[in-house]
């Protein structure tokens, strides 16, 4: 005799329930979900009808969760949680003991990558993954175990770890430093010179915009020589270090292309941003040995980064003058005029 057909519902119907309980929100759990609003709508109205009962109560700018809606979303929520944490307790038990790790990425190109064999050498037994992404990853849902989170001070995750600020300098090949033709002394000299622009429609960002940086340096409207624009940011820094123009530096993302002289930064002027980079370690990872060394060695190559990218620019990780969530960050000094710098030498890692 067959048995009789199950009355549990889908796991994408309890997914969508869960999510649309969590944020009492259809359209954010889209997003959470990848798929559509309507989509949603459609799993919640299959669950009600399945089950008999309202789950939601709709209002004209509200959603409220039913009493039998709250009933579900506490044993939907605490069995998703549990499922969860046994596939990741089986994956470790089964592998290495993997780092997943996910930031934008202009800051894994040109920040993290580079100093990974310093984790690896210390920790050999661990793998670290890099899941470079410029959209916020949900760490649970993408089982994710680091988050390098790139935002202002106010809307930083709880629980998430200052590393450094960001500021905007200009920085170029030292070879477009040599020309007799095209000077570039002082702001107003980049009006012989193509300008480098991230220009991302997925996700702008205008305080990264050389329109931000001329009008700090008092050259509001200053008119280039020719323009080349790039969706990604370390495309940006590519075409700097290969002489094709004069780029917006990001602290700390091209210190090291500073210090070993590969750019130059012709002008002094300096405009902030009031972005910072924070670590953030997901619920699930946290008493994972691999993963607290990680978050520690993170913080720790931020502290060594060098106190200056050039003298009287930026604070350190370690600056007790650092700022706290929801502070705001003060903004740079205006422009003054010098030459080119020898870049200062590497402080060891």
């Amino acid at each position: 005799m067959a048995d009789p057909p199950s009355t549990t519902p889908s796991l994408d119907l309890l997914r969508g329930f869960e999510a649309a309980a969590r944020h009492l929100n259809f359209t954010r759990a889209a997003d959470e979900l990848f798929i559509t609003q309507s989509a949603v709508s459609r799993q919640i109205k299959a669950l009600e009808e399945r089950l008999g009962v309202a789950l939601f109560l709709r209002q004209p700018k509200s959603l409220r969760l039913t009493q039998p809606g709250e009933r579900l979303y506490r044993a939907v929520s605490s069995a998703l949680r549990q499922v969860n944490e046994a596939m990741e307790s089986l994956s470790r038990r089964a592998g290495p003991s993997v780092v997943t790790v996910t930031s934008t990425l202009g800051f894994c190109a040109l920040w993290l990558v580079p100093r990974l064999s310093s984790f690896q050498k210390s920790f050999p037994e661990a793998e670290v993954r890099i899941a470079a992404n410029d959209r916020i990853l949900n760490l649970d849902r993408e089982r994710i175990d680091v988050s390098i989170r790139y935002c202002p001070a106010q809307t930083a995750p709880k629980g998430a770890v200052w590393l450094f600020n960001e500021e905007l300098l200009p920085v170029c090949s030292p070879a477009l430093l040599d020309s007799p033709v095209r000077p570039l002394r002082e702001p107003v000299d980049l009006r012989h010179h193509v300008l480098l622009h991230l220009d991302d429609p997925d996700n702008p960002s205008p305080w990264l915009s050389w329109s931000h940086w001329l009008e700090t340096a008092g050259v509001p409207g200053l008119k280039p020589a020719g323009s080349l624009a790039f969706n990604y940011y370390d495309q940006v820094v590519r075409a700097a270090l290969a002489g094709q123009g004069v780029a917006l530096g990001r602290s700390p993302l091209v210190q090291d292309l500073l210090q070993d002289g590969s750019l130059a930064v012709p002008l002094m002027a300096r405009a902030a941003t009031d972005r910072g980079y924070w670590v953030l370690q997901a619920a699930s990872a946290r008493g994972r040995p691999e993963v607290e060394r990680f978050v520690q060695w993170i913080s720790s190559e931020a502290q060594a980064q060098p106190s200056r990218l050039i003298p009287d620019t930026m604070e350190t990780a370690g600056d007790p003058r650092r700022p706290r969530r929801g502070q705001k960050q003060p903004r740079a000094a205006a422009a003054t005029r010098h030459g080119r710098r020898k870049p200062s030498a590497r402080k060891p890692q």
